[in-house]
């Protein structure tokens, strides 16, 4: 299928697959338009199938903190390759880099590595319940932890209530085991515990989230939850599967320590960063905790591919080659784009504010939310229609952005003052554009 147009590809596509994806928000249906089917990338880019460039601001979704394509770890992905593809057995190279992960994350004493995000944070919730012998799990409304059944729930009617399905093929009766309640907010939290007295197996939130656009906890909020959890007996799960070693050497958990906010999750989750781009994903977390897990405990977890030694290797070269540098460019670049996104947007009188957790950021649209946005349900009173515009605009310039209002931006240590440059000269129509949409 290589070098078709994209939308050809797409028709294509959608006779073989679903909607034509493997993954709802590739499907472009939140800015509508054919999606652009891409066949290579480097450094800071991406080639579409009609051999069109765009300077790439998803990054994979987070774990390109390099830039793609790296040459380091693309050795590192070939060495691995060339001594096999998969063993059904322990390798060396899994224990490092489960110590490179507790080596830069000090809360972290235990591993276990499986494929996706999803799977983490599954596992990270059975365990919590075979730690605790409670069921019912809360969490934050926007806040996406993967599309298992349990987590995939909506809030009910009331602040403490059990949660309705979110998803067609969500029993009720599994939904109703979770809780979810609006976030950053600490009466919230303590009317959940109050109503649900020695029924909580675990909390479990986006270290920040930005999955709703970047919703930043506020001062506190994460440190109250360990707190309040672990006062009542339960499990604090910091879901960094997006954040981890993306926003800092020891994922968000590390930027509040270094502010002064110290707490100390039971549980974290990570993915992206940790495969390098290739599909790895970990639960860690206090070794009394973590050795519930079998074969050393009774919380029963397996994978006949976790731990893959090619995608161990990526995660691996990726880690040990994002030094202090590396995230002094992540931090310095998103600096330098949120500056200038935000000027062309004022220029044009859009309203809007510019949200950020470390190098994370997005931008939510509209009066309605220029005040900034604490939560899910002020998110979704933006006029996200006027992104659609700023999207294609940007798009027919050369700057590929997340298909969705409702997604994190992200910049690699690749994105050099050219890419800044071509970002900067698409910006001015796209303002214009997103001035003059309409609902």
């Amino acid at each position: 299928m290589s070098g078709g147009h994209n939308e050809d590809l797409f028709a294509r596509a959608r006779r073989a697959m679903p909607g034509g994806v493997s993954s709802p928000v590739r499907a472009y249906g939140s800015v509508g338009g054919t999606p652009r089917f891409l066949e290579s990338a480097h450094g800071a880019y991406v080639v579409d199938a009609d051999g069109r460039e765009y300077v790439d601001l998803i990054a994979s979704w987070g774990p390109a903190i390099l830039g793609h394509a790296h040459p380091e770890v693309i050795e590192a992905v070939t060495d691995a390759a060339a001594r096999g593809l998969s063993f059904g057995a322990s390798t060396p190279a899994e224990t490092l880099l489960a110590e490179e992960i507790s080596g830069r994350v000090a809360a972290v004493e235990r591993v276990r590595f499986v494929s996706t995000g999803t799977e983490a944070t599954m596992t990270a919730v059975r365990l919590a319940r075979g730690v605790t012998g409670r069921d019912l799990i809360v969490k934050f409304s926007g806040h996406y932890h993967g599309h298992s059944d349990g987590l995939l729930a909506q809030a009910g009617s009331g602040v403490a209530t059990l949660a309705l399905p979110g998803s067609a093929g969500v029993p009720e009766a599994i939904a109703a085991q979770t809780i979810v309640v609006p976030y950053n907010d600490p009466a919230a939290i303590a009317e959940v515990f109050a109503r649900h007295p020695g029924r909580i197996a675990a909390v479990i939130v986006e270290a920040a989230a930005a999955n709703m656009g970047v919703v930043a906890p506020e001062p506190g909020f994460n440190a109250l939850l360990a707190q309040t959890c672990h006062d009542n007996g339960a499990l604090l799960i910091l879901d960094e599967v997006l954040t981890g070693f993306r926003v800092g050497p020891a994922g968000y958990w590390g930027v509040q320590q270094q502010t002064g906010e110290t707490y100390a999750p039971d549980l974290f989750t990570y993915g992206k960063v940790i495969g390098g781009g290739l599909p790895v994903a970990a639960v860690a977390g206090r070794a009394e905790v973590m050795d519930l897990l079998a074969p050393v405990g009774p919380v029963y977890q397996a994978g006949t591919l976790s731990g893959n030694p090619v995608a161990v290797a990526a995660g691996l070269a990726t880690l040990r080659r994002a030094d202090a540098a590396v995230y002094a460019a992540l931090d310095a670049t998103s600096a330098a784009l949120q500056a200038e996104v935000g000027a062309a947007l004022e220029r044009e009188g859009v309203p809007h504010v510019i949200q950020t957790a470390g190098n994370l950021f997005s931008v939510f649209w509209g009066a309605p939310v220029a005040g900034g946005v604490p939560d899910y349900e002020t998110a979704t009173r933006q006029e996200s229609f006027r992104y659609a515009a700023f999207f294609h605009e940007m798009l027919a310039q050369g700057v590929s952005l997340p298909p969705s209002a409702f997604e994190a931006w992200f910049v690699t240590a690749s994105h050099d003052a050219d890419a800044l440059s071509r970002i900067a000269a698409a910006l001015p129509a796209a303002a214009r554009a997103a001035a003059s949409a309409t609902p």
